[in-house]
Parts: C-alpha cells; structure tokens; sequence
C-alpha cells in the first residue's frame, strides 16, 4: 500500500529538529512580552532566588552571579525563556527557571519585578585598571550595540552592562568566543576574539564602574 503524504507533512518530516525546538521558546518569550506583569507577585517569586542573586538582585563580586537589579525587562524574560529552553547554559539555573517558576506570567512578574530595582556601582570591582584603555576599546568595539555609556536597549533586548561585576562580564566575553554561550558566539566573537585579557578586562572594569542610567 503506497502513502501519500500531504506536502505540509512532507514539510515537518524534513525540517531540522531546531526549528521545532525553537518554536515553544519564542512562543513563551512572546506571551510573556504580552502578559501584564505583576511586580508584587515577582518580588514574592524571587525571594527564592535571593540566595544566590542577593535580596536586591546585586548578585556576587566574584562574576559567580551577575547584578541583575535594574536590567531591561525584555533581557530578563529572554534570559529566563532560554535556561528553560536548552539555548542558554548553567546548571543551576536552568533548574530553577524550570523548577521555580510556572509559565510565561511567572517570567513576567519576575522580570518586571527585578527591572524596577535599583541598580548600585560596582566601582572596586576591577581593583586599579586604568580606565581610559577599556573605554576607548569598549566604544569602539561595543559601543554601536549596547550604547555609548552601556545603557542597552530594552526594545531590542540588548542588556544593560552599566554597573556590572567585572567578573561576571570577563567570564561573559570569554564564555561567547570560546561558544559556551551559542547564542552570543556570532554577534561578539569578531569584535573581541582579537583582544588579549588584559584589554578584555580593562573594558569589564570600565563597565563595572559606569553608572546605570
């Protein structure tokens, strides 16, 4: 007996697994960009995530966990979709983001939550580095994506790096060239793959010391 198959069937036996994998992803990130968020009902969902982020989401100085306090609401929501989704990695928060919230409303509370929080200076993050190096590299090479004075976009879901642990944004640059982060592999592998530590972490410092907007 022959089977005829529908060219729509055809269609979904031949796509490459990704694209069925990335569907759920953008479909929640989506919802929750459409949810109304309830910020009350964030602060009561993050009191689990204190432990390691901090109670007011300062996060570590020794770039174990990133300052969150502060950062764009559309980075939130995408960073917490991706640990739920395989497409960004860390252990420990892909089983939280799975294990301690619910659906897309849970990732909007929480992002609305933390979006609204101060966000304090880390200026003795880097210790003594001379912050004319970083600044001159960080505008040339950073400066066109996350802004003159690393404000981000919010819109474009580009991350706030004002105010950061140095720590944190050297194990970042290093984490995209080296692809332990796929999804910043081809954006950031040109513009800092060249660059040796010391410049690396001569922009990390003078990111931390920034004031956020």
């Amino acid at each position: 007996m022959k089977i005829l198959l529908s060219p729509m069937a055809l269609l979904l036996i031949l796509l490459p697994c990704g694209v069925d994998a990335a569907s759920p992803a953008r479909s929640e990130y989506q919802a929750a960009l459409r949810a109304t968020p309830d910020p009350d009902h964030g602060a009561e969902l993050f009191a689990r995530c204190a432990s390691c982020h901090g109670a007011e989401g300062e996060g570590l100085a020794d770039g174990s966990t990133p300052s969150i306090a502060g950062q764009h609401f559309r980075v939130i929501v995408k960073q917490l979709v991706d640990f739920r989704y395989g497409k960004r990695w860390d252990f420990r928060m892909e089983q939280r983001a799975n294990n301690h919230l619910g659906a897309f409303q849970d990732i909007a509370d929480v992002a609305s939550h933390l979006s609204q929080l101060p966000r304090k200076s880390r200026s003795n993050d880097g210790g003594t580095v001379a912050l004319s190096p970083g600044a001159s590299l960080y505008g040339e090479r950073c400066g066109s994506c996350h802004g003159a004075r690393g404000e981000g976009d919010d819109d474009e879901a580009i991350p706030l790096l004002a105010g950061q642990h140095s720590a944190y944004l050297l194990r970042q640059m290093y984490d995209s060239v080296d692809r332990r982060r796929p999804a910043l592999a081809g954006l950031h592998e040109k513009p800092i793959k060249s660059l040796d530590f010391e410049q690396l972490r001569a922009i990390a410092d003078y990111l931390s010391r920034l004031t956020s907007p």
